[in-house]
């Protein structure tokens, strides 16, 4: 047995046990998200001191999150399909997915996404990051504990999110002149 499917047992096996911890579970693998779209745009538009940093922060984050998910997921399944765990065994399957996306686990969509986010986040605002990361890792167990994800898959979809946050935001602070940044508020580093 290998450490990643030892790991996605362990985790899943739990799923059934509590119903707490199954409501629990299926809220940060389905529901979260939510969340993150409200805080998102709470920062866009609320009026602050900052508020174009939190623009600037708000629209590399949407940019790097579209980025991993569509390019960096897609690019991916052009090569390599892997099916979901519900597919090639009995498991607790807390949260259905639709029937197109069964051969799509690797990597995970949701952990591109959210990590992209929270990578971008954590640039910007450390302290807001760590929670940011927090919630997306919170995310990515859940989803292997809702029996829709090995443990790799959230591994490679974080990997990868982080990676595309770090690029967009370089790529932004270096390459984009700083009189054609929307917001003008990035602070390039040395």
């Amino acid at each position: 047995m290998s450490f990643d499917t030892a790991l996605f047992e362990a985790l899943n096996s739990l799923a059934g046990s509590s119903a707490l911890l199954d409501s629990v579970a299926v809220f940060f693998a389905s529901y979260s998200q939510f969340l993150w779209v409200l805080f998102l745009l709470i920062l866009y538009f609320i009026p602050s001191k900052k508020m174009a940093t939190h623009r600037e922060m708000v629209s590399l984050s949407i940019i790097a999150a579209l980025v991993a998910r569509y390019a960096v997921k897609n690019s991916i399944l052009f090569f390599y399909s892997r099916p979901r765990p519900f597919e090639v065994s009995e498991v607790h399957q807390l949260v259905v997915t639709p029937i197109v996306e069964n051969f799509q686990s690797f990597p995970s969509g949701h952990a591109l996404f959210f990590f992209a986010i929270a990578t971008v986040i954590f640039l910007f605002r450390k302290d807001w990051g760590v929670f940011a990361y927090a919630a997306a890792i919170l995310m990515g167990i859940a989803r292997v504990y809702a029996g829709v994800h090995w443990p790799s898959d959230i591994l490679a979809g974080a990997l990868l999110g982080i990676l595309v946050g770090w690029g967009i935001v370089k790529i932004y602070g270096r390459y984009l002149p700083f009189y054609l940044r929307p917001f003008s508020a990035y602070k390039k580093s040395s």
